[in-house]
């Protein structure tokens, strides 16, 4: 019974802390969007519409998401896992940040691509029915598609020396980031999110809710690459975009599909 309560209180412990990060992510990309509408992606689709909708889904699928990431660290400390944590130090954090963050990405690609399969994609379409997706919209999932996608946060402890800090910093960035990349307004699109360059900047998850067919990938563009799934255009895009400083409108682009 005390090895449940002790493992309620980390649960607890994260799944608020994951709230707090979310509700505040959104509250201040809400405030700096209203203030650069022109920044806006999707001109012809008002993505707010549904925004109860999304905050409902998301306090659902980030509780999953913390029951996870908390087991995970819990069996850590336990010692059930199979390797000890490398002691925390100057160079342990950044090295198993980054191992993590590598392996992390291919996780999610190959996971989306699965969710993407007829078999699978009834636990998905809920996510795509933000076709013009917002800042809240990043966790807008199904239970069985937050535990496809974000079932690395319980795998990671049990295969990686990781220090337990390197994987909080990775879910940290992993939520602040995909909140950003979900927003629906550009901010980052620069030489350093197109080709040759593995970053991406926030029109890349954007094309993939509204055309479907492409950009599976969450913190870079190296397996859409590599497997052809990247979008035709976006290059273009992004290159477009730094030259001009304007946002181009998508609407001639190919219409998104909405049916699973």
């Amino acid at each position: 019974m005390q090895l449940l309560l002790d493992y309620l209180t980390v649960f607890a412990a994260i799944y608020g802390i994951m709230l707090a990060v979310y509700f505040a992510t959104g509250l201040v990309m809400t405030a700096i969007n209203a203030r650069h509408p022109d920044r806006r992606i999707q001109k012809h689709r008002d993505g707010m519409k549904r925004v109860k909708t999304e905050i409902k889904a998301s306090i659902s699928a980030l509780a999953t998401s913390s029951v996870l990431l908390s087991a995970g660290y819990f069996a850590q400390t336990q010692g059930w896992t199979l390797f000890e944590p490398l002691p925390l130090s100057w160079w342990s954090f950044p090295l198993m940040f980054v191992v993590c963050l590598v392996l992390f990405d291919a996780w999610f690609y190959w996971g989306h691509r699965l969710l993407h399969l007829p078999a699978f994609y009834k636990w998905h379409v809920p996510h795509h029915r933000s076709i013009a997706p917002t800042v809240w919209s990043n966790d807008s999932s199904t239970t069985i598609d937050t535990l496809i996608e974000h079932g690395f946060y319980l795998v990671v402890w049990f295969v990686l020396p990781a220090p337990a800090l390197s994987v909080f910093a990775l879910r940290l960035f992993d939520q602040i980031s995909g909140m950003v990349g979900h927003s629906g307004f550009e901010y980052f699109a620069s030489k350093s999110s197109r080709w040759p360059s593995p970053m991406i900047c926030t029109t890349f998850h954007d094309l993939h809710h509204s055309q479907f067919d492409y950009n599976y990938g969450n913190f870079f563009s190296f397996w859409d690459r590599v497997c052809g799934t990247v979008h035709p255009k976006y290059d273009h895009l992004v290159q477009t975009m730094e030259g001009s400083g304007q946002i181009p409108d998508t609407e001639d682009m190919k219409p998104a599909k909405t049916s699973g």
